[in-house]
Order: structure tokens, then sequence, then C-alpha cells
């Protein structure tokens, strides 16, 4: 192939190992679950507790962060979550711009910390 894309053998192991089993379970998912009634107590339930799962995963990564985000200060942790949400909320809850407000936060805070 080229440079751009690579040894083509990679490509093809990235198809048959990554891509093609994923999209085996979504068409199975969306075939299974079209008729499925999206306000029953059982998947109200269980977006409440992938929400759950979700908070605390992000909390344990806020407080006690792992690799290189260990060397960003609390306060800038803190503060790029804080725009983020407040971001998240002045958008009419628009996930894109809470996301790239605190990252833009946490990427000025860590150039002007030098």
């Amino acid at each position: 192939m080229s440079v751009f894309f690579g040894d083509w053998h990679a490509l093809l192991v990235l198809l048959i190992a990554g891509f093609l089993p994923n999209e085996v379970w979504r068409m199975l998912g969306l075939w299974l679950g079209g008729g499925v009634d999206e306000s029953s107590e059982l998947l109200v339930w269980v977006r409440a507790v992938a929400t759950a799962i979700l908070a605390g995963v992000i909390a344990q990564i806020l407080v006690q962060p792992p690799g290189a985000l260990a060397s960003v200060p609390d306060w800038l942790r803190y503060g790029a979550v804080a725009a983020g949400c407040v971001a998240f909320l002045a958008t009419r809850r628009s996930i894109f711009s809470g996301v790239l407000c605190g990252e833009l936060v946490m990427l000025a805070g860590k150039w002007w910390l030098g």
C-alpha cells in the first residue's frame, strides 16, 4: 500500500479481529432491541445503573488520576470538569460542547503552567 496506510496485513488483522466481531454484536442488538419500549422499568433501571457506573469511573479518574493525568494539578482537573459541566448545561445538554470545553481548559491550563 502506501506509507500513509502502513502494512496491509495490519489493516486486515484490525478488520478481522477488531471491526467484524463488534459489528456482529451491534447488528444483533439492533435486531433484538428494535421493538423494546424505552420507557419500560427494566430499561430505566439499566440506564440508571450504567450512568452510576460511568459516574463512578469518572470520579475515580478525577480523584486518583492514572498515568500522565497525575501530573496535572488537582485544581486544573476539577476546573476542567466544572467548565465542561457548565458548557454542557449552557448548550442545551450538548455532550460534544461539554467535552470540548473541558479539554480546552485542560490544554490551556497545561500550556499556561509550562
